[in-house]
């Protein structure tokens, strides 16, 4: 084997196409899923492994879905076919063999070159708007074990041989998911942007060589470990404790969940160790965690603390030492334990819990907390739609703010949840009306509900929709309606979640926070979700910031003197004698004012 030392230029032109392989599984999938989970708020991944299971290149993926994961479902793939072939492809969606949760489904294809050797693994995983549960929703807050929650687990199981479909699983899909035809046209997309990542895999390898590719994944993963040590020189030196609160669920104590992160940093040696193993057992509630999500939430916090293009795969991923203890809630699950709704809720909380830690160490670090994530907003809808007098199921991402302000600035303000990084799209409003029965009366930023810092949280967000001519049930986890963001550094804290009901006189009630709500023809539900928040504190926050945001209508003038220790004129003009006064004293309040929810009745 010639095993030679490529150059700078030679590096960054082959993961320039190694990405670029990525990117074309990733357009492959968006422009032919059938699900609007799918076509429209691209909630899927794909990435590319090396043969020994080490992610390689992820292009635009989500964090949740490949930080760590992969490589522990490339791992039980070949543990359980040990003798892998040109053709072969498995669904892989079991979180106890590495897959993040149920709902996504994942295809592995291993890439064979000429000579029969396993030279890298391809994956596609993509969240599935039906995964077969005892309920219609993806996401089952209350389900006491797998069993309960009633998903079809595909522990690395083949669906293709010699480039030929088993139909024995695809029937079993088929038979147990509430909208087969919605499913197979998924599973087809993802098997099509899989099988190009091969193509595309195998005609690079007889261009430039299995052995210089080889060499290349070699020399990328130690080039972007070395990246990661300098970035994590920059972090301050010590050891902090951090927690984050999940709000209580059917299946959690009356406190809710608590979940702690100590993290330690050692920048002379150029690496952080992030322990979280001081957490309660698994719970009989589907929010426990997979282990690909706690490793992954904990990855997603260094690498938003530390900023920089430290390249994320297996090299940089070295530096960071995460431990888990398994029978955890944030841990290493056991069967049957259920981590229905493992990517979400109690992953945020673990990325938060090891932000404050973070934060805790200096200026400079770690972030304020994400709000929480799963409500309404983004549930789970299913009915039978009267146009077509067919099933329909989907999740919708009608929007969810959440991002924390960080020491580099302020909040992504569509953040959609701390795992999802930003890389989900918001739903069309004309489009979700289109496909399902439904009508979204309002979809709007509420001003003051920020994480005041000096640099802010983002705003909450309203969505009220509703169904049009029928019924329709929807299923969501709504978490932060006790436990709002936090700040950090002295920032505030970002508005809490909310959901309410609205009847057909227009009177309204609270809904519970993890629920199968029916609603019918005439009603809506008002989704509040979270904000995000602050960092810093916020008579720091440039002056000229303030007022900025005071015109863009993020923040009232009451709240830019409150909090800010800004005074604005009627014309929104900064005055400059009383806003000195302002900044000398001490903040009225860091917390948003209340929303006016309503009268619940």
């Amino acid at each position: 084997m010639t095993d030679h030392t490529l150059n700078g230029a030679e590096l960054a032109i082959l993961i320039n196409r190694l990405e670029g392989v990525a990117r074309k599984m990733t357009n492959t999938l968006y422009r032919t899923g059938r699900s609007g989970v799918l076509n429209r708020a691209r909630d899927f991944s794909c990435c590319l492994l090396t043969a020994d299971c080490e992610l390689l290149a992820t292009a635009d993926s989500l964090p949740i879905h490949v930080l760590s994961g992969p490589d522990l479902m490339a791992a039980s793939m070949k543990e359980f076919h040990p003798a892998l072939e040109r053709g072969d492809a498995f669904l892989h969606n079991s979180p106890y063999h590495g897959n993040s949760h149920p709902a996504d489904h994942g295809i592995l294809i291993p890439v064979i070159d000429d000579d029969g050797r396993h030279r890298f693994t391809v994956l596609v995983k993509a969240h599935q708007a039906d995964c077969g549960n005892a309920l219609p929703t993806t996401y089952m807050g209350s389900a006491a074990d797998v069993y309960a929650e009633g998903a079809l687990i595909f522990p690395a199981v083949q669906v293709q041989r010699e480039y030929r479909d088993i139909d024995d699983i695809i029937r079993l899909c088929e038979m147990r998911i509430r909208v087969p035809t919605q499913w197979r046209g998924d599973f087809l997309a993802m098997m099509g942007a899989a099988r190009i990542g091969e193509r595309e895999l195998l005609a690079i390898g007889t261009e430039v060589g299995w052995d210089t590719l080889d060499a290349f994944s070699r020399q990328w993963l130690a080039y972007s470990e070395q990246r990661m040590v300098e970035q994590l020189r920059r972090v301050n030196k010590g050891r902090a404790t951090g927690d984050s609160t999940h709000d209580p669920i059917p299946g959690t104590p009356p406190e809710g969940i608590r979940i702690q992160a100590t993290v330690e940093s050692f920048p002379d040696e150029g690496r952080i160790e992030i322990d979280l193993r001081d957490n309660p057992d698994a719970l009989p509630c589907g929010l426990n965690l997979s282990e690909a999500c706690a490793r992954t939430a904990a990855l997603i916090s260094v690498f938003n603390s530390i900023g920089g293009d430290v390249p994320r795969n297996a090299g940089s991923f070295r530096r960071v030492d995460v431990k888990l203890r398994e029978g955890s809630v944030a841990g290493i699950p056991r069967h049957p334990t259920s981590c229905s709704v493992a990517t979400t809720n109690l992953a945020d909380r673990v990325t938060n819990a090891v932000a404050l830690a973070l934060s805790r160490l200096g200026e400079g670090s770690g972030t304020a907390e994400f709000g929480a994530f799963l409500p309404p907003s983004s549930a789970v809808v299913s009915g039978i739609d009267p146009r077509t007098g067919e099933t329909f199921v989907n999740q919708l991402f009608l929007g969810s703010t959440v991002g924390a302000g960080t020491p580099f600035g302020d909040a992504w303000v569509t953040y959609l949840c701390a795992g999802n990084g930003g890389m989900c799209f918001v739903d069309s409003i004309e489009l979700d009306e289109l496909y399902q029965p439904l009508l979204v009366h309002e979809r709007r930023l509420l001003p003051d509900t920020e994480g005041a810092g000096r640099h802010r949280g983002a705003p909450s967000l309203l969505v009220e929709f509703g169904p049009v001519g029928c019924a329709v049930e929807i299923g969501y986890v709504s978490d932060g309606c006790t436990n709002a963001p936090r700040g950090a550094r002295g920032g505030g804290t970002g508005s809490g979640a909310d959901q309410l009901r609205r009847r057909r006189d227009g009177s309204t009630e609270r809904l519970d926070p993890c629920a199968q709500v029916t609603l019918a023809d005439g009603e809506s539900v008002l989704s509040f979700c979270c904000g995000g928040g602050g960092y810093g504190d916020p008579r720091e926050r440039h002056d000229e910031q303030v007022r900025q945001d005071f015109i863009d209508g993020w923040i009232s003038r009451r709240r830019a003197r409150e909090v800010y220790g800004v005074e604005l004129d009627e014309h929104g003009e900064i005055v400059r004698e009383a806003t000195t006064r302002l900044r000398a004293a001490a903040p009225t309040t860091l917390h948003p004012k209340p929303i006016d929810h309503g009268d619940p009745s």
